[in-house]
């Protein structure tokens, strides 16, 4: 009889073990409240782990910066008119700075709007450009396009000790939340609107006020789909600095020329498609 293959340990298993893991070695030693950076790095060499990793990581906590909370009622209502992301990667600014342009210019239906050292700035496309994108996108099996919601993409990259830079990416969210919530008001108004007209008519008083808890309900759904677009909006942002993080940076890859005429952005658009 064979013996039983070893169990499998999930993802969410396997951080929890290691984490317990940690508590339990750093427990072992006499440490104080803080540590230097010597004593960290001597501590993540006993326990296993790459150098780089940890100097990595020891740079994204310095340079942490804090949540985006919502700033008054409509927005803790309605939700964040501003999403954002930050990452530590390894490379030099210039390379890393041109491997973002590379990632937004392959993945996303966004283009320039400004751009200075370290700082870099984008804007939906539209039109027949952003159509075709589309279309090829389809044809090709492509990734699908998550941060052409937004208003406006912009980065930020900021050089650390040498070989590692911070980057952190936003959303503007103003203009779809907006749209969700234009919506839902829309929704409710006409409830309200319905209710004023059956009591003007002379309806029954609790047949009159059907119409306006039914709108107002409809209304508040509309809004909530705003979650999910924003998570998605989030998750473009964290899949552009995943790239970075994976060594994006050091990846050579040419931009295509920016054809005059529409022949040229289509043949374009198709070779891109082709290749991916």
């Amino acid at each position: 009889m064979s013996e039983a293959s070893p169990a499998r340990i999930d993802r969410a298993a396997l951080e929890r073990i290691i984490q317990r893991a940690a508590e339990l070695q750093t427990a072992e030693r006499e440490m104080g409240d803080t540590l230097t950076s010597d004593e960290l790095m001597a501590l993540g060499r006993e326990v296993g782990i790459p150098g780089q990793y940890l100097q990595q990581a020891m740079l994204e906590e310095r340079t942490r910066l804090g949540k985006i909370e919502a700033a008054g009622l409509f927005e803790r209502v309605a939700g964040p008119g501003q999403v954002a992301a930050q990452r530590v990667v390894r490379g030099d600014s210039d390379s890393v700075e041109q491997a973002l342009l590379r990632w937004i210019e392959r993945n996303e239906l966004l283009c320039v709007q400004r751009q200075q050292t370290g700082r870099i700035t984008w804007e939906p496309i539209g039109g027949i450009q952003a159509a075709f994108r589309r279309s090829t996108a389809a044809i090709g099996g492509k990734r699908p396009f998550m941060l052409s919601r937004a208003a406006t993409v912009s980065a930020t990259i900021l050089p650390l000790e040498p070989g590692y830079t911070h980057v952190e990416l936003s959303a503007d969210t103003r203009k779809v939340r907006n749209e969700y919530v234009g919506a839902g008001a829309a929704l409710a108004g006409l409830g309200i609107a319905s209710t004023a007209a059956l009591v003007a008519l002379g309806a029954l008083f609790p047949l009159a006020l059907l119409p306006l808890p039914v709108a107002l309900g409809v209304g508040y759904g509309v809004l909530r789909r705003f979650g999910p677009a924003l998570a998605r909006i989030q998750l473009g942002l964290e899949r552009a600095l995943d790239f970075l993080e994976q060594g994006g940076a050091t990846t050579q890859l040419q931009l295509p020329d920016r054809g005059d005429g529409i022949l040229d952005l289509l043949a374009n658009e198709v070779r891109k498609a082709l290749k991916s």
